[in-house]
């Protein structure tokens, strides 16, 4: 912004000069008053700051939004009066500020069709022209010192249009103060809701300015409750009044019209359409602000929507969770379907706003034919597109598509009064790509969860043996994740001299590499004690073939060779290998931990597995575990290897079942959270009577 200023010297006439470049903003009307203003109080000339104001913030106010370029404001004051220019720099057709001679009826409506701001400039000026420029056009007004004599324009160029002596008579327009006070009303920035005070103080104003009997303002918001009273005036229409109605210049979904009961006259439909001017403004920034609180809420809505949609990893229960998502919010009904291996639609999950409606809902669904829902549901899997729902369910359909799989449709009804509009459709088509992603990563899950649990079971036995005098029991807990595979692991093998081999190992790790070194480790014990080999050999060789697989995978082992010994009781050479010690459990009370430490697989060389001979009295128990028991959490808390033997110690007698049943149950009652590792319990006894 730049700006030139001082006195000049005309013919030994004073002169107050002042020029300014403005932008092309919503600021500059208020810049060119200041200016305007500040010239009017040097030059001594207060009684034409009404009409000067107004002009000039019709003037500025018309290039602005028109022209959108940068404007020149020069401001000439002299003992006589005072000279306006506004200047801007736009191509554009020459005839947008181009009018006839003044204060004829005919000549002032056609003024009226091309701009309000010109028509007052018409009707308060002395003398007012436009100036033709090679870099554009420039409009000035004149306004002399009541019964001054007026002056001839200061150049040829500027063509003077007044008709007469410049004066029209007092009843046919309003003072300029009243003009001014109109063209500046504007809404109480600190009001919750400023649209319906502004509107009623707008249209009183423009009402008692053309003498109208009564007058309204509607509004539609395009929310669905139709058109509603924004303001009103006086009394209502009378029946057979021609009323004066003037559209509000808003957009879609917002429409709206101001009416007056006013009686004909050169002024009243231009000062009409000024007033609804300036409360589309304001309407609009209403739209706008409206729209951008409601995106914002979309925003959190969809946010809220992927936080929840991805915290189930149930196929089912993720489909049945996106009506509920949709459904008010979004459309009075809402059904989720898919697609199964024959291409065939399925209904999922559905929701209704009144669910008595339900059932009602689900026999139109299922209803067959060329017009009916199930075909437009099956034309937009097949076309991958949005489909429109004809009646009896008007709304629209939307693939459900993910990673490029048609995964079935997400069918929304819209309210009874309210039909869905650009936003709201974006909106449900986001939900439909954010449901259907939940619902292949939730069968992408299942599909996990089914293979794993497929792989732990191979690794496990089926059943344990039925051993005469001997009990077996075991109990499993996998991990949290029910998709991950664990590297805990139990058997009993039959060994070649009749006896059998109780085994009871952890890999590191968890996953597929964790689950082959598991089953790798099970079958090469299964072959080496099936050729007889002893457990110190057969324990070194799975070492070797554990170091040369490398991959940083190591195992910690239990093995115990069980058999009959003498007097009923059981003999027991139990290996070590990494393991922790398991509890010998005695029939007669008393735990205590049994066996000498060894090396674990996979990590050197040559390794150390030393035996211990435990022998089992009748009734005497041998539990085996892994470290998921031993270090099961309870905050900064390990269950821990004592409190798994005060845990045994009451249960001396007991079958190997209840015994095994007991332990899972108080590892797991140890803490509120889920296993962090496999949890893995095999308890030997003695059964002999």
């Amino acid at each position: 912004m730049s700006a030139e200023t001082g006195p000049a010297a005309d013919g030994g006439r004073d002169e107050h000069v002042r020029r300014i470049r403005l932008p092309a903003d919503r600021r500059t009307p208020a810049a060119a008053r200041a200016l305007v203003r500040s010239v009017l109080t040097e030059a001594d000339l207060d009684e034409l700051l009404n009409e000067a104001l107004l002009l000039t913030t019709e003037l500025s106010t018309n290039a602005v939004e028109h022209a959108r370029t940068e404007l020149d404001i020069e401001v000439v004051a002299d003992p006589v009066g005072l000279t306006v220019t506004v200047t801007d720099f736009a191509a554009g057709p020459v005839d947008e500020l181009v009018v006839g001679v003044r204060n004829d009826a005919d000549e002032i409506n056609e003024v009226s069709e091309r701009g309000r701001g010109l028509l007052l400039v018409d009707h308060f000026a002395s003398r007012w022209g436009t100036t033709y420029l090679p870099t554009g056009k420039g409009v000035w007004f004149r306004l002399d010192r009541p019964g001054a004599v007026p002056e001839t324009p200061a150049t040829l160029d500027q063509v003077p249009v007044n008709g007469g002596d410049g004066t029209v008579p007092a009843s046919s327009a309003p003072s300029a103060a009243a003009m001014s006070e109109l063209t500046q009303t504007s809404p109480d920035p600190y009001a919750e809701d400023p649209l319906p005070d502004f509107a009623a103080d707008l249209l009183t104003r423009v009402a008692e300015m053309v003498g109208a009997a009564g007058g309204v303002v509607r509004l539609d918001r395009g929310d669905g409750q139709g058109a509603q009273v924004l303001a009103r005036y006086g009394r209502q229409p009378r029946p057979g009044n021609e009323l004066l109605q003037v559209p509000l210049a808003v957009h879609r979904p917002y429409a709206g019209e101001l009416e007056l009961d006013a009686a004909p006259s050169a002024y009243a439909r231009p000062l009409a359409v000024l007033a609804a001017e300036r409360l589309s403004l304001h309407l609009e920034n209403d739209r706008l602000r409206r729209a951008d609180v409601r995106r914002q809420a979309w925003l959190t809505f969809l946010a809220e929507a992927s936080e929840l949609l991805a915290q189930s990893l149930d196929v089912e229960l993720t489909m049945a969770l996106i009506p509920q998502l949709v459904v008010p919010r979004l459309g009075q009904w809402c059904a989720v379907h898919t697609t199964d291996e024959w291409g065939r639609l399925r209904l999922a999950a559905s929701s209704h706003a009144d669910e008595s409606i339900l059932p009602q809902l689900h026999k139109v669904l299922e209803e067959t034919g060329p017009e009916s829902v199930q075909a437009r549901l099956k034309e937009a899997s097949r076309s991958a597109t949005q489909v429109p729902l004809g009646p009896p369910l008007e709304g629209f359909a939307v693939p459900l598509i993910a990673r490029g799989q048609r995964l079935g449709t997400l069918a929304v009804g819209r309210h009874l009064r309210h039909r869905h509009d650009p936003d709201e459709v974006a909106v449900l088509e986001d939900v439909a790509r954010r449901a259907a992603l939940a619902i292949e990563n939730a069968r992408i899950h299942a599909e996990r969860r089914r293979v794993a649990q497929t792989l732990q079971q191979s690794l496990l036995p089926p059943v344990l043996p039925v051993v005469e005098g001997i009990g077996f029991a075991a109990e499993y807990v996998p991990t949290g994740d029910d998709a991950e595979v664990g590297g805990d692991f139990y058997d009993v093998v039959p060994l070649p001299d009749g006896r059998w081999l109780v085994v009871v190992g952890d890999v590191s790790g968890k996953g597929v590499q964790a689950a082959a070194v598991t089953g790798l480790v099970r079958d090469v014990i299964r072959v080496l004690v099936g050729d007889g080999k002893p457990l110190p050999e057969a324990l070194s060789r799975l070492n070797e073939t554990l170091v040369e697989r490398g991959g940083g995978r190591y195992c910690t082992l239990a093995l115990a060779a069980v058999g009959p010994g003498e007097r009923g009781q059981l003999d027991v050479s139990l290996h070590l290998a990494g393991h922790d010690r398991p509890v010998l459990l005695r029939g007669g009370g008393g735990a205590s931990f049994v066996g000498l430490g060894g090396t674990a697989l996979g990590l050197l060389d040559t390794i150390t597995s030393p035996t211990a001979e435990v022998p089992l009295a009748p009734g005497d128990s041998l539990v085996f575990y892994t470290d998921g028991v031993t270090e099961r959490r309870r905050g900064r808390e390990l269950f821990g290897v004592e409190r798994l033997r005060d845990a045994a110690a009451p249960l001396a007698g007991y079958s190997a079942d209840v015994v095994a049943a007991r332990l899972r149950a108080t590892a797991i009652n140890f803490s509120v959270e889920t296993p962090r590792d496999d949890i893995a319990i095999l308890v030997l006894r003695n059964d002999a009577l």
